[in-house]
């Protein structure tokens, strides 16, 4: 079968004709609504064990996601290209913001996220032992998201949906039982379709130690005659055996079944791990031989937990779109196992691209498939093709130069120690032209660690595009500026902050050099690819005698590099022609349509020169825009460590340069801008 989706944000694996309802097949949806789905239910922060096979008591350290069933769930829809929205609370502390945000960057509307002046945002900390055995303890006590209340939203918000999702843990206390069937009456009246993921836990209704969040199923007649009041108000249930098994109040699986069906017509779908998952639509067969299987993909199991989050985001996305239940179980299962082989939950959810290559591949090589981890296609495919910001303008002003700024004190005299001040009064001038201009969303910059630390820190939270170098000035071949090991350096950097190399490469340089670069510039690669950050690649061709100087060096480097499998979110490059300029374009479009795009680099330029490298760049459909820095900084540093001009004449004159070549930039785009924004995009949407 074929799979195809119609984009990163709008499409899904399909296989089985268009991505929603043709006319001759009216929607058992409700028309012309602005949601596809209001998900109600946990948000929470999940802390996951960061050391596979250790003890919980072990870990010495966590990643922190988001999570929480209904989360998880809103989370995946978002991704796979639904209109999803969260219905939840959250606490008045960083850990509710990081919730809010996360969902918000990923396209869920947060709108009805209340945040909760009385309760903290509710924790799990989870551990990863071994295949079988993962020790998870809730920390839900008097939470935000267990505080969600009737007054938190009214009957037009659930009218604007598709669907409502509630998960069973929202039926667990008084508080929420009478929130969730608030909203489930509102949904009934309002022709909006209801869909219960059974998702019992049971510490989370009291039926075991507080620390035992690992246990799944323990039985209790009164959580089975609770579910039991609340089944015939859904049209879709899904469970996997154990929950089945508490909401029919049964120990065999088909009397369970049957129990449920007994008080609900609702579409069952029972999931059944790696076998995948069985629809029962309307009578419960004697035996579940008689009900058939939509088999999954077999795969290694790194973490259960998430899982079933991800089978109900995959379901769902074809489900709000009218597809067969074939096509959404075979979504739900292609899901389901890309998740159980990576570590987290939310953050582990596919993309449609994903889905896509990942059923193609294992209908080809399923064997292969059985590690989609170790798969690089794949992993590339999970780290680019999720919404991310879009930059379609980078308006950079680069002070990341450790080796001129320590030229420039040894020339005026200065104490080294002032260089530090000097790149904080950088940032305070490049915060003064952005507001100045109105350029949020557009500024960045580049700075190092060196003495650059504290600009660092001052510019880290502002939204702006952040680069800061990991080579050791000036090294050939390339070296790291804190040693060998990148990957240590990278783990104390902000998520946000990107990975900038500067590597004199050229095509023709000798083999030995060549290999020894390549292999330095593969760990950087490998680095960034395992820690998240993105990665920027200044490509600049030594000019050396004895190397050729053609016109295309820039572009041979970096096809080199493409052809070797490095694929860099970012590239800064020297000023080219237009006619080098639409073959870097037409290269990175063929290799690497995901390319968040070039920059220009400076040099030591003087104003009219990198002009006209502006001018040469204006049709260039990948180039974003530019991070100078000698340019800017040189005359007004050297003054200011000599003593001869204070702190607001330095930012003033920062300043003037800045934002002449901002305003020259941005003469040379001109009616071109709206052009090139719309060509990425284009891209982006052919690539998945």
């Amino acid at each position: 079968m074929d799979h195809s989706s119609t984009s990163s944000r709008t499409g899904i694996v399909n296989g089985n004709g268009p991505t929603s309802a043709s006319a001759a097949t009216p929607s058992c949806f409700a028309p012309d609504r602005s949601r596809d789905i209001v998900c109600l239910g946990r948000l929470a922060v999940d802390l996951y064990a960061q050391q596979v096979g250790a003890r919980l008591e072990d870990v010495s350290s966590f990643a922190k996601y988001l999570g929480g069933s209904s989360a998880n769930i809103a989370f995946g829809c978002a991704r796979l290209g639904l209109a999803s929205a969260m219905l939840a609370r959250v606490g008045n502390d960083h850990m509710g913001r990081f919730l809010t945000e996360t969902l918000t960057k990923e396209g869920c509307d947060v709108s009805h996220v209340r945040v909760d002046q009385e309760r903290l945002t509710a924790l799990v900390l989870l551990g990863l032992k071994d295949r079988d055995t993962f020790p998870l303890i809730f920390y839900r006590e008097n939470c935000a998201d267990m505080a969600v209340d009737e007054a938190d939203f009214d009957e037009a918000y659930i009218a604007s949906s598709k669907a409502l999702l509630i998960t069973g843990t929202h039926f667990s206390t008084e508080q929420v039982n009478r929130t969730s069937r608030r909203a489930l009456d509102y949904a009934r009246r309002n022709n909006v379709r209801t869909v219960l993921d059974i998702d019992y836990r049971p510490v989370l209704w009291g039926l075991t130690d507080k620390a035992d969040g690992e246990t799944r199923f323990v039985a209790s007649e009164g959580v089975t005659a609770h579910l039991q009041r609340i089944l015939p108000l859904f049209d879709l249930v899904i469970g996997t055996e154990e929950e089945f098994r508490i909401a029919g109040g049964k120990t065999e699986l088909v009397e369970a079944l049957a129990m449920v069906r007994a008080v609900t017509p609702a579409t069952l779908v029972l999931k059944r791990g790696p076998m995948g998952c069985q629809i029962i639509d309307g009578k419960v067969p004697a035996t579940l031989d008689n009900a058939p299987i939509h088999g999954g993909v077999e795969v290694e199991v790194l973490n259960v937990l998430g899982a079933g989050d991800a089978f109900a985001s995959g379901f769902l996305s074809g489900w709000l779109r009218d597809q067969p239940l074939e096509a959404c179980a075979r979504a739900a299962n292609a899901s389901g196992a890309l998740v159980v082989s990576r570590h987290g939950c939310a953050p582990a959810m596919p993309t449609p691209a994903e889905l896509d290559y990942f059923l193609r591949e294992a209908k080809a090589d399923p064997q292969r498939m059985r590690r989609p981890d170790r798969d690089a296609t794949l992993a590339r495919l999970h780290r680019v093709s999720p919404a991310r910001k879009q930059w379609d303008e980078v308006l950079g002003f680069a002070f990341d130069h450790r080796n001129q700024f320590f030229e420039l004190a040894q020339q005026t005299g200065a104490d080294e120690a002032r260089i530090a001040k000097l790149k904080g009064l950088f940032v305070e001038a490049v915060a003064q032209t952005e507001t100045a201009l109105g350029l949020q969303g557009r500024i960045g910059i580049l700075s190092d660690d060196r003495y650059g630390q504290d600009a660092l820190n001052a510019a880290t939270g502002r939204g702006w595009w952040i680069g800061r170098p990991v080579e050791l000035p000036g090294s050939v071949p390339l070296v790291f500026d804190h040693g060998r090991s990148i990957g240590t350096t990278l783990i104390a950097w902000p998520q946000g902050h990107i990975a900038k190399c500067l590597v004199q490469f050229h095509p023709d340089e000798p083999v030995e050099q060549r290999l020894e670069q390549e292999a330095q510039l593969r760990a950087l690669y490998d680095a960034t690819q395992a820690s998240g950050h993105e990665l920027l690649l200044e490509v600049i061709p030594p000019k050396h005698a004895h190397l050729p100087q053609a016109p295309d060096i820039v572009y041979r480097a970096l096809k080199r590099l493409y052809n070797i499998g490095i694929y860099p979110e970012w590239w800064k490059l020297e000023p080219m022609d237009a006619e080098q300029w639409q073959a870097v374009d037409a290269l990175i479009a063929e290799r690497d349509p995901y390319c968040r795009g070039v920059v220009l680099l400076g040099l030591s330029a003087g104003v009219e020169q990198l002009n006209e490298g502006f001018r040469a760049a204006a049709q260039s459909a990948t180039c974003r825009g530019f991070t100078v820095g000698r340019t800017i900084f040189h005359e007004p540093s050297h003054a200011w460590l000599a003593g001869e001009i204070g702190d607001d004449e330095l930012i003033a004159r920062v300043r003037h340069t800045f934002e002449t070549l901002i305003a020259s930039w941005r003469a040379t785009r001109g009616a071109t801008s709206t052009q090139f924004t719309t060509a990425s995009h284009a891209h982006q949407e052919q690539a998945a």
